[in-house]
């Protein structure tokens, strides 16, 4: 008797577990559109081949979505790091980088600076997008743009910036104004 019931007990223990194994089902995040990771409070600086920093990005929360290698960020601050000694500083609402970081947009409330150096003076821009491809130092926006720089304010449409040597295409309906300084 004792071994029928330590053999029913053997069965019904080895059918529990086959029955458990078989519920739990591994979840997999094959869709490229939702995300498969996330990070909180970011400070990441990205080096050239020589070793040096070519960029920087500071942001609360950054989102990864598989299709096509992107990020989302909230409240970055990227530094974009250059051959002169001042870099430039790009602050917005939100941002969304593609390809890794080849290209990166940015959204609402965005804000560009440079402060002066031994070539250029101090720079700042407003916008509502723009967009930079970081390999290239270039930036740009199809959008209104307020240019400031010392005793003069442009209002423009569209933006081409070479970042690596500081020039600046206002693209159409440039309006400006000169103030000198007392």
């Amino acid at each position: 008797m004792t071994s029928i019931l330590l053999i029913l007990a053997i069965a019904l223990s080895s059918w529990s577990i086959i029955i458990s194994r078989s519920s739990q089902v591994t979840e997999t995040h094959d869709n490229p559109k939702e995300p498969d990771s996330y990070m909180e409070n970011i400070q990441a600086t990205i080096l050239n081949k020589e070793g040096k920093p070519s960029l920087k990005v500071i942001a609360p929360k950054m989102i990864h979505y598989p299709e096509n290698d992107s990020t989302e960020m909230t409240t970055p601050h990227v530094t974009i790091y250059r051959h002169s000694p001042k870099p430039w500083y790009i602050d917005s609402d939100f941002a969304k980088t593609k390809g890794g970081i080849n290209e990166i947009q940015f959204w609402q409330n965005v804000n560009i600076h440079h402060p002066a150096d031994t070539e250029n003076p101090n720079t700042s821009m407003t916008t509502d997008t723009l967009t930079i491809f970081p390999n290239q130092q270039l930036a740009s926006t199809d959008q209104a743009i307020t240019f400031i720089q010392p005793d003069t304010t442009i209002h423009a449409i569209g933006m081409l910036a070479n970042l690596n040597d500081g020039t600046i295409k206002l693209l159409s309906q440039a309006k400006g104004e000169y103030v000198p300084a007392s």
